[in-house]
């Protein structure tokens, strides 16, 4: 397979912003990452780090005031940001599907479940009504919905949290896509159906060999399913690397103090340190590291200049003063 087959998608120097009464927001800065069939790719970060419009980005679903203004999102090598919108509206659905972030405001109330899995799929398939009910409830089954042929018929107020976020799923899922984007899929849900929902993606994942992209701002739900990571902040990539390098290595000020913020299984009695300072004002970007107003480590150079991506190992990269202070360092040592 040759290298550029080798992605299902290729986003590469994405810029989008969003034109306000107050200025430009660039919400996504210059991102770059790549997909493989069947992987999943993690995007960490928390609000305003720019990790919810990189999905939509690709969906090309942004508001009226948000604009993709550089660089290329690539579907098996094509730059779909060039195409138009009929182009668009067969890969929404047929090659890559959606979780929205609450189930309740994603549902139409007005139209029952059925009515609304159905519209999906004679959308996307040359499936007629029958065909598509028939479809409807088999998804449902996949997707773990008890009495789908009862389910079909209700509306999304009668179905409990975990209920509707299944049938979110099953509406991503109706059309078997290429791409799975899931934001922040679990956040309104209790733990338990957390890792239900999680189990239950991982199942359809390999049973479909489709590719996800999950977007949170728990590095605890993503340890286990994604085989790469992304940690965002301000519109941009602060560090990329496989479960265990971010989790046992991190290289980057603001990921180690993510970490330092989850409570560790082994030692309960350890206090939780919260990262201080309040999220970056998008308008008023520094001119060098994004998250240097809030990093404890910070130095000069954080503020003037913004630090390139510093290969660390073969699979982890990060953007950090700290990382190119440390390499001189060991350098001088070396010549010593």
């Amino acid at each position: 397979m040759g290298e550029e087959n080798k992605y299902i998608l290729e986003v590469k120097d994405l810029h989008t912003s969003f034109f306000t009464e107050n200025g430009e927001v660039q919400a996504v800065n210059g991102i770059s990452f790549t997909l493989e069939q069947g992987k999943t790719l993690g995007i960490v970060g928390e609000s305003g780090s720019g990790k919810s419009v990189t999905a939509y980005s690709i969906m090309q679903i942004l508001a009226e005031t948000g604009k993709i203004t550089g660089g290329e999102v690539r579907f098996h090598g094509e730059d779909i940001t060039k195409w138009n919108r009929l182009q668009m509206q067969k890969f929404r659905g047929e090659k890559c599907s959606i979780i929205f972030q609450d189930p309740m405001t994603s549902l139409n109330p007005v139209f029952t479940v059925g009515s609304q899995l159905m519209e999906a799929i004679l959308l996307h398939t040359d499936k007629d009504k029958k065909q598509a009910r028939e479809r409807a409830i088999e998804i449902l089954t996949l997707v773990g919905v008890n009495e789908p042929e009862s389910r079909l018929k209700q509306y999304p107020h009668e179905l409990s949290g975990g209920m509707r976020q299944r049938v979110m799923i099953a509406m991503a899922l109706v059309c078997e896509p290429d791409i799975l984007i899931a934001d922040e899929p679990t956040t309104a849900l209790d733990v338990t159906i957390q890792a239900q929902i999680l189990e239950l993606m991982q199942e359809l994942q390999k049973k479909l060999g489709m590719a996800i992209i999950m977007v949170t701002h728990d590095l605890g739900v993503i340890a286990s399913m994604c085989d790469e990571i992304l940690v965002m902040y301000g519109g941009r990539v602060c560090e990329r690397g496989t479960a265990d390098d971010i989790f046992y290595a991190p290289a980057h000020e603001y990921t180690k103090g993510l970490l330092r913020s989850i409570p560790k299984a082994d030692n309960m009695n350890e206090k939780l340190v919260p990262i201080g300072g309040t999220p970056i004002n998008l308008l008023q970007m520094p001119a060098g590291c994004a998250f240097c107003p809030r990093c404890d480590a910070a130095m000069k150079i954080c503020l003037r200049e913004k630090p390139e991506e510093l290969r660390v190992s073969d699979t982890h990269l990060a953007s950090c003063w700290m990382n190119i202070k440390e390499l001189y360092k060991a350098q001088e040592g070396e010549r010593s």
